[in-house]
């Protein structure tokens, strides 16, 4: 089984490597634009590839002649889509679209990496089957990007939608929420941390065990793939805190109206992983248990 991955200098890109190097079964091109940050990652299955150019896609993809594809590679800081539309546009969607194209004709299986931001955050703990409705540029991008699929008459696709993914990487682009958190409380920086936004952090780990399998299984349509808890911001920044035996008095309680976002985010997401434990069986680990492999 040959895969090829988008967006490998990432840290879910980067999980994958690791572990699809450790299965014999499998063989791997990890794609990424520019040059390979991720030490990891042995010269001979990296590859250099622009999404937005179609040209470039489908001479990648049609050289390494993968049986699937999973496609992690997006712009996804929320603010920077909301003021740079077309750029998020031409990345999310528009290399999206180069890269199912590009799929349907070889007739690999394509697996599109979204994000709970594709709800209104109303209800929260959303099912696969939960009608999306975005609030945000990046989330019409994602949106956009699943519909591509679903509209599509080829049906050798699946959407596996996230929430906060977190974990160590190496000459990562973008920091995330569990590294800020612990580097700014053990400096012992003061933080204004949100009580109205909540949310299931996910294990980097987990998340591309998952996106594995369902290639290995072969699955199709949407999977829900997040962390098993759903909390606030600020009970997610106490909890770091207190795993590293770290002072959280410097915490403070504020709300999202305080941020002045370019972005409107969803209050409370979440998922109900029902489906992915019993098609794939999806165990995600709890946040105490993930941060635990990050001490």
């Amino acid at each position: 089984m040959r895969i090829l991955i988008t967006g490998s200098n990432g840290l879910l890109g980067q999980k994958l490597v690791g572990q699809l190097s450790k299965n014999e079964k499998l063989s791997f091109l990890a794609t990424s634009k520019g040059e390979n940050r991720n030490p990891s990652c042995p010269s001979e299955n990296y590859s250099s590839l622009d999404i937005t150019n179609s040209d470039e896609v489908l001479k990648t993809i049609t050289a390494y002649s993968p049986d699937y594809i999973i496609h992690t590679a997006a712009i996804t800081n929320v603010d920077y889509c909301e003021l740079n539309q077309l750029e998020c546009e031409r990345v999310n969607v528009g290399g999206t679209k180069n890269l199912f194209e590009s799929s349907k004709k070889i007739g690999a299986h394509f697996l599109f990496l979204s994000t709970d931001f594709v709800f209104d955050g109303e209800e929260g703990n959303y099912k696969e089957t939960d009608h999306p409705n975005p609030l945000s540029i990046y989330a019409e991008s994602k949106r956009d990007g699943e519909l591509l699929l679903i509209q599509s008459n080829y049906s050798n696709w699946s959407i596996a939608r996230t929430i906060i993914v977190f974990g160590e990487g190496q000459n990562l682009s973008r920091s995330n929420i569990v590294l800020w958190a612990r580097e700014s409380l053990s400096l012992g920086k003061t933080l204004n941390i949100i009580d109205d936004q909540f949310r299931s952090p996910t294990w980097a780990d987990d998340l591309a065990w998952g996106c594995i399998q369902i290639c290995e299984q072969n699955r199709k349509g949407i999977y829900h793939l997040s962390g098993p808890e759903t909390m606030s911001i600020y009970e997610l920044v106490i909890r770091i805190g207190r795993f590293f035996k770290l002072d959280t008095s410097s915490i403070n309680r504020t709300d999202s109206s305080s941020l002045n976002q370019a972005a409107k985010r969803p209050p409370k997401t979440g998922f109900d992983l029902s489906k992915s434990k019993k098609d794939i069986g999806y165990q995600p680990k709890t946040l105490e248990e993930s941060l635990h492999l990050l001490s």
